[in-house]
């Protein structure tokens, strides 16, 4: 179910969470031999308060076939998270395709996310960068979110309201991690767009949350999928 989204002046707002400015993208499958531990790594990302981590499960693991194990078919992949994956990848890479784990930070860097040091480097190389935008995310009485953005806008951009499934441990039966158990965290279960962003744009509010996830983020990211403006979780 999408929530209805619209624009206020003025908010009654409490306990403000205030922006996480590195955001960590890791796209992965749990169909992937290669992935848990990139997986486990994220877990430990989630953790950290500099950053904003989200798992993305990608869609195009899920009709390959592994032998005598067979397929496994992601419960939490979806082929709009694989298109996400390809415009990064076009960005970034100048190619559209993409490969699991995959770390993208900000919008802007990219790396393999079974590579701890390269990983660590592009976040530190992203702390680096200006903040020019800045967020503040409140609940209202009414149970929803009030959106608060400041700064100078490089370009135009959009904010985005990301549901999320804390954490969640599945059986694989099957595919290249068949007979194991995976624990996977800050699952992304859906996305969409709250409004535009330019520089002097009045609040933004999200009526009561109800339906996906068990809690949410917000992204201020520059038009097109560019690069991460700012970022908060959901207090």
């Amino acid at each position: 179910m999408r929530v209805g989204l619209a624009l206020v002046a003025s908010l009654t707002a409490t306990a403000p969470a205030l922006a996480e400015t590195t955001v960590v993208e890791l796209f992965t499958s749990q169909s992937c031999y290669s992935c848990p531990p990139a997986e486990a790594y994220l877990g430990e990302l989630a953790d950290r308060p500099d950053l904003v981590a989200l798992e993305w499960h990608v869609d195009y693991w899920d009709d390959l076939v592994y032998g005598s194990s067979g397929r496994w078919a992601d419960p939490f992949s979806d082929p709009a998270f694989s298109e996400r994956q390809r415009v990064y990848n076009r960005a970034i890479r100048g190619r559209s395709g993409g490969y699991t784990p995959q770390m993208v930070i900000d919008g802007r860097l990219e790396a393999a996310g079974s590579r701890r040091g390269a990983v660590e480097a592009a976040i530190a190389r992203a702390a680096t960068a200006p903040d020019l935008v800045s967020l503040t995310v409140s609940r209202t009485d009414e149970g929803g979110l009030a959106i608060a953005v400041e700064g100078t806008a490089p370009s135009a951009a959009d904010v985005w309201l990301v549901h999320l499934l804390d954490r969640r441990v599945t059986d694989v039966l099957g595919g290249e991690n068949d007979g194991k158990t995976l624990a996977n965290h800050n699952i992304v279960v859906g996305l969409e767009r709250v409004g535009p962003w330019t520089t002097g744009s009045a609040p933004l509010t999200v009526p009561a949350l109800t339906g996906q996830g068990d809690g949410c983020a917000i992204l201020v990211q520059a038009a097109n999928q560019g690069e991460i403006l700012a970022a908060a979780y959901c207090p």
